[in-house]
C-alpha cells in the first residue's frame, strides 16, 4: 500500500493494518521528510489519544493529515505508533 499526496509517496508498506476502514502504516514505512509534528490531538473511546502530523510537500501543507496512537488503549495495541491518513491523502495498492 502507498499513501500519496500531491503525487509524493508519503509512506509505502505491504504490512499495513486495517482498522475501521483506515490503513495504518508501520512507522518505518514513512518518508520522514514529509512530516512535521502537530499540536493537534483527539481521543477515541477504544483506541485512546491520537497525535497528529502535518504533511508538507514542496512547501504545501496539509495540517493534521496523518495520525498515530503512541500510547493506545489495550484493544488497539497492535497499531501502536502506526500512522493512518485522511484529508485528501490517497491510499493505493
Amino acid at each position: 500500500m502507498r499513501a500519496i499526496w500531491k503525487e509524493a509517496v508519503l509512506a509505502e508498506s505491504e504490512a499495513t493494518i486495517m482498522v475501521e476502514g483506515n490503513h495504518y502504516f508501520p512507522p518505518e514505512a514513512l518518508r520522514q521528510s514529509y512530516f512535521q509534528e502537530s499540536t493537534q490531538h483527539s481521543t477515541c473511546p477504544w483506541k485512546g489519544r491520537a497525535s497528529y502530523l502535518d504533511v508538507v510537500v514542496d512547501g504545501a501543507e496539509n495540517p493534521g493529515a496523518a495520525w498515530s496512537y503512541h500510547e493506545p488503549m489495550p484493544a488497539a495495541e497492535e497499531i501502536r505508533d502506526y500512522v493512518a491518513f485522511w484529508r485528501g491523502v490517497r491510499i493505493e495498492a
